[in-house]
């Protein structure tokens, strides 16, 4: 079967697309976009420039929702991303709703992100992440191989999620998870150094992360008994979203567990 571009697709300056590929009504390319082998876009979806999607990536795509009455939704997709072999990314559920991936992503193969999911900025997913609808990723975030979130999830800005994980709950800013089900084991000590936080910021999101955990009370009582105006603004971030918290945060890891990350936080 030749390549297949819909007349009405729209497509930017010097995008390519390999062999076998379906571009269907309603889709929108960017400059520079690289489309391989064997992809199939459809719906109402917009990648901007400079995409790279990999062989038999499946971009907006109806939810799978036994409910889905066809509504017009959307999928879009922002610049610089790479999508690698056999992605699947389904568009909105409800009326005009969209999912959306924001810039300098990187999903690699087998990833699956539902309905409705609100990627930010330098995301990784690695191989075979599911995310079901709903969810909604932070920037810097890394979520390891195959690891599983429950619809509605949080999971915020710098957090590290280890493979093979199942999260149910919403996953703190910064933080390293692992297990099945999920806890919070420590700091994503690494990737805050990386993003260039300072060694002050870093030690008071620790001291945060204690206090809001502390026991004898729930975690938005914890966080709501901090002064958050004294707080450094990445801090702030990290007892702001245990307050808006609606699915309730992963706990930490009982006491006695490994911790990785805390040692690396020394300084």
């Amino acid at each position: 079967m030749p390549t297949i571009i819909h007349p009405t697709a729209q497509l930017g300056v010097d995008v390519e697309i390999g062999p076998h590929s379906i571009i269907e009504a309603g889709v929108s390319l960017g400059d520079r976009t690289r489309i391989g082998p064997l992809v199939h876009i459809q719906g109402t979806t917009t990648l901007g420039a400079d995409n790279q999607v990999y062989t038999g990536a499946t971009l907006g795509f109806p939810p799978q929702y036994l409910g889905f009455d066809g509504s017009p939704t959307r999928l879009v997709i922002g610049d610089r991303n790479v999508i690698r072999e056999y992605v699947s990314i389904h568009r909105g559920l409800n009326h005009e709703s969209e999912t959306r991936i924001g810039d300098d992503c990187f999903l690699m193969a087998t990833a699956h992100v539902a309905h409705d999911c609100q990627i930010g900025n330098r995301v990784i997913l690695v191989n075979g992440v599911l995310l079901a609808g709903h969810v909604t990723v932070g920037d810097r975030a890394n979520l390891s191989g195959n690891a599983v979130f429950h619809q509605f999830v949080r999971i915020g800005a710098m957090a590290m999620v280890s493979g093979l994980s199942w999260v149910n709950k919403d996953v703190p800013p910064f933080a390293l998870v692992e297990g099945h089900p999920a806890r919070v084991r420590g700091l994503n000590s690494v990737g805050m150094k990386r993003a260039g936080i300072a060694p002050a910021a870093r030690l008071e999101i620790k001291r945060v992360l204690r206090q809001v955990n502390a026991p004898g009370r729930s975690h938005r009582e914890n966080a709501a008994a901090l002064d958050l105006a004294s707080l450094c603004p990445e801090a702030r971030l990290l007892a702001e979203f245990y307050l808006d918290s609606k699915r309730g945060v992963l706990p930490m890891a009982r006491a006695g567990a490994e911790t990785p990350g805390d040692a690396a936080d020394a300084d």
